[in-house]
């Protein structure tokens, strides 16, 4: 039986894959449904034990940053390993083609010239795969995305689906290996506050996380101006909604999944998405009760380890067509280092 939390999921939040060629074709960026949708439980071949599973990830996707951030912050990071890609996609003359994921800690960074410390190799299947296609073809997939929930019993991809890994982290974290305290409990999806979630979760996924690549990748300039005004909009009412209850985090005072979801979007709003996603309306300092929450949430255990800025540019504007990284922004002060000053907010 799957548990009720990794099950409870709200699949009608995802992208909408009616008609996809024609929307693609007509300007509009519609993201893929994922193909892996398996669940960890006590009765099933995928049972939450401890140093089992390991993710993979890439630390400029916010998708994988959701899967990061929960593994911190519920205290696995020592008993699930983690693989971590080259933030760059691999061009048409890489031997495994173009547009792949790569496993390639000696590869340099555009940015800085150097190699990126955090990349790895890939450890999780025995085969030391040169980048994730091949991870994916061996369970007879063309599937290339990124996070992968995987077991290193079984040798197989769990889910490759962030809202549904992070639930089951969660639900399952004591059993997974949490290193947390019992005081220092974290529940990223309690009960009493499951509906609030919930209504948050759709507004920030449609308007925000998605609604960024909405406007970023878009083609078409009816569709970009409809991401771009949703986006603003939704920044305006959850800074009002934070004003109005004066909430340390979205549901109350209690860190939660809602919070943990719409992390990643603003964590690389001012300094990556103001620009690359043509996002230009406003900087998240702008809004100062979410700005205050953004650096709440950067101060929390793990939070900060959990994903590098510097991969961040270097996977966004190094898809960009000329490959050259912006090197801002710097005022008031460089990012990551002003997550560390809720008073530049007024």
């Amino acid at each position: 039986m799957t548990s009720r939390n990794s099950k409870s999921v709200d699949n009608s939040i995802e992208e909408r894959q009616n008609n996809i060629v024609k929307r693609r074709k007509d300007g509009e960026f519609v993201r893929g449904a994922s193909g892996f949708r398996n669940f960890l439980s006590d009765d099933s071949k995928f049972k939450p034990e401890e140093n089992r599973y390991h993710i993979i990830v890439a630390l400029n996707c916010p998708w994988c940053h959701r899967v990061t951030l929960a593994r911190n912050i519920l205290g696995l990071a020592d008993s699930i390993s983690m693989d971590i890609a080259f933030p760059n996609r691999t061009d048409s003359d890489h031997p495994f083609g173009s547009n792949q994921w790569e496993f390639a800690p000696l590869r340099k960074a555009s940015l800085t010239g150097r190699k990126l410390s955090e990349c790895t190799n890939e450890t999780a299947t025995g085969q030391n795969f040169r980048v994730v296609r091949q991870i994916y073809q061996k369970e007879g997939s063309e599937e290339t995305s990124l996070p992968i929930l995987y077991d290193k019993k079984t040798k197989k991809i769990v889910s490759n689906e962030s809202a549904e890994i992070i639930r089951m982290l969660n639900e399952h974290s004591e059993s997974l290996g949490s290193k947390l305290n019992p005081n220092e409990h974290v529940n990223l999806y309690p009960v009493e506050l499951e509906s609030k979630i919930d209504t948050f979760n759709e507004i920030i996924y449609t308007n925000i996380n998605n609604g960024a690549y909405k406007a970023g990748f878009s083609s078409n300039q009816n569709v970009y101006k409809t991401a771009y005004t949703n986006y603003f909009n939704t920044l305006e009412k959850l800074n009002n909604e934070l004003k109005h209850h004066s909430f340390l985090f979205l549901t109350g005072d209690q860190f939660t999944e809602a919070d943990l979801r719409l992390f990643p979007t603003l964590y690389r709003h001012d300094p990556v998405y103001y620009i690359r996603m043509k996002l230009n309306g406003a900087k998240i300092l702008d809004y100062p009760h979410l700005w205050k929450w953004l650096c709440r949430v950067y101060a929390l255990p793990g939070v900060k380890k959990s994903n590098s800025l510097l991969h961040c540019r270097q996977g966004y504007f190094g898809r960009s067509w000329n490959k050259v990284v912006p090197l801002g922004p710097i005022k008031p002060m460089t990012y990551p280092k002003a997550y560390e000053h809720p008073e530049l907010a007024i």
